[in-house]
């Protein structure tokens, strides 16, 4: 079992988070909406940028560093539900001016982002999970010396409406990365630009987390699916199996039936033992007050995994401002230097930073 040590960074309700070198002075921060926090202690923060409230949410469902026009300097990949618009803030290189946001391109409702080198590349691509959309992917246009242009070429890989909830996968074992979307799967070509790609419905999902995580969970050397209720009670894992005929099949197992959306998952060796841990929890009011389950108490949890079976541990578990949960976007890293992997927890309750301290070590009577 880990310890962890909990720390209150900001009462501020933005419900995403990164952790970079904002200022490239070789120690890490973390960034959350409109201020980012300077490490390696996190007490002085710095603004980024006005992020507008819109109702009880913040326009800004994501932050990822990604130097977008080449300076050296690393920006920020953000974009919301609200504004239909994916947009990067450009790094002014100095903690004083503010960070001029910038329109890449007005792609439908952003449920939230991700990212994944699919073309390997070594930039990742950025995947926004838009439900009313068809699937597609930007990629960062990069000179002759590989440095960003601050412009984006942008691929759509789907036909139909992708749905909520994204994954990246490897379902069928070809050595290229699949996406997940919570009604099938689009199985990614030998060229990634050639589109759009074959759309497999193999499953329905529901409100599926993003990410939809890919792991062999028992063993068996098949991919299987770890996805989590976003707006509802439950989190499972669905194992891939092979029918007689060749064809797959899915079998869903519930990991955890008490709590309600698991809007974010990671997968990450906690413990430092070689195996991965399952990390995740509850987005505090998702939908506000408008999911099955808004009112239950929150928190943040992790999950050893062992031959197809979860065992739950609590790291936060109360009501709201005294418990943390996971918002719509945390983070994991090592951030104290001690090797663990230490998590960063923003919502509507506020910015958490929990340091993993390592295994509880046992009192000697």
């Amino acid at each position: 079992m880990l310890e962890f040590r909990k720390r209150l960074l900001s009462e501020d309700k933005y419900e995403a988070c990164a952790v970079f070198d904002v200022n490239n002075d070789g120690i890490t921060d973390i960034v959350s909406g409109a201020y980012w926090y300077e490490g390696p202690d996190f007490t002085r923060r710095h603004r980024i940028c006005e992020v507008e409230a819109i109702g009880e949410y913040h326009d800004d469902f994501s932050d990822y560093p990604m130097d977008v026009d080449g300076d050296g300097w690393p920006d920020l990949i953000t974009g919301s539900w609200f504004t239909e618009t994916l947009r990067w803030r450009r790094n002014p290189g100095n903690n004083t001016d503010e960070w001029e946001t910038n329109d890449i391109d007005r792609c439908g409702n952003i449920e939230t982002i991700r990212f994944c080198d699919i073309d390997g590349c070594g930039v990742p691509e950025i995947f926004p999970n838009t439900p009313n959309e068809p699937q597609a992917f930007y990629k960062l246009l990069r000179d002759s010396d590989g440095k960003g242009t601050g412009m984006f070429q942008k691929v759509v890989i789907g036909e139909a409406a992708s749905g909520h909830g994204m994954g990246f996968v490897d379902i069928n074992g070809d050595g290229r990365i699949d996406i997940v979307l919570n009604e099938g799967w689009l199985e990614q070509p030998e060229d990634p630009f050639h589109t759009p790609w074959t759309f497999h419905p193999e499953w329905s999902l529901g409100s599926a987390s993003v990410p939809v995580i890919g792991h062999d969970v028992n063993g068996d050397g098949l991919m299987d699916l770890i996805v989590g209720q976003a707006h509802d009670y439950g989190l499972h894992w669905y194992e891939q199996r092979k029918e007689a005929d060749g064809n797959r099949s899915w079998y869903r197992h519930t990991i955890d039936d008490t709590g309600s959306q698991f809007h974010d998952l990671w997968l990450v060796d906690l413990d430092l033992d070689g195996k991965l841990e399952l990390v995740t929890g509850k987005r505090y009011r998702a939908h506000n007050d408008g999911d099955p389950g808004a009112h239950d108490p929150i928190g943040l949890y992790y999950y050893r995994i062992d031959g197809g079976q979860f065992t739950k541990f609590i790291i936060d578990y109360g009501s709201a401002g005294e418990a943390s949960g996971t918002g719509i976007y945390f983070w994991v890293q090592d951030l104290t230097g001690n090797g663990y992997p230490d998590i960063v927890a923003p919502g509507k309750d506020g910015l958490y930073l929990f340091e993993n301290t390592g295994p509880v070590k046992e009192t000697l009577r």
